[in-house]
């Protein structure tokens, strides 16, 4: 069976990740590899981002890996927070800091228009291949969750869909999500 580190230790990232490579891949998350501390995170693109994690842990490792950046784009806040989603609140917040933050900035804004993108590195050999999922949607004005989901789901609502990325069962958000669709494409290259 392949082996592939991915390079994070978010439990919520790993389960959908597993989820969409249905045991046909052997993930390994950093803390099982014995890899601590910080993956530098300071380009300006999400690719950027995603190469610098990948190659920390292929420097490290020489195995095959790969690490994937995530943003919420906002067309209303000029792509904000883009690059910067994690950390939209500052560099210690919460994901409730960053949704608190991103209502504020939307406060009577009517054009809600939003995408997540996420981009995944793959390093195979040292040589990094990029995949890339997108979704559209609306950003609500409020949060609406039943306890799925994390980051800004419980305030995402994906293009004809009537409920937040927070409100749909996991199997669901997976097909139709930024990651889900990354990964789909990661997983049909492993397999070809």
């Amino acid at each position: 069976m392949r082996e592939l580190i991915f390079a994070t230790n978010n439990k919520h990232k790993v389960e959908e990740v597993k989820a969409a490579l249905k045991g046909e891949v052997k993930l390994h998350t950093l803390s099982e590899c014995g890899l601590e501390g910080d993956i530098p995170e300071t380009s300006n693109t999400l690719e950027g981002n995603a190469l610098q994690k990948a190659m920390w842990v292929w420097e490290r490792t020489h195995k095959d890996c790969f690490a994937d950046d995530t943003g919420l784009e906002v067309a209303a806040l000029g792509g904000a927070p883009g690059v910067f989603s994690a950390r939209y609140a500052g560099e210690h917040c919460s994901f409730d800091d960053n949704i608190d933050k991103l209502l504020d900035a939307l406060k009577g804004v009517k054009e809600r228009d939003a995408c997540f993108r996420t981009v995944i590195c793959l390093i195979e050999n040292g040589v990094p291949k990029y995949f890339e999922g997108r979704v559209d949607g609306q950003i609500l004005h409020e949060r609406h969750s039943n306890g799925e989901g994390f980051g800004y789901d419980p305030v995402f609502m994906p293009a004809r869909f009537a409920v937040s990325f927070a409100e749909m069962p996991l199997e669901v958000k997976n097909r139709i999500s930024h990651r889900g669709l990354a990964v789909k494409k990661l997983v049909s290259y492993l397999e070809s």
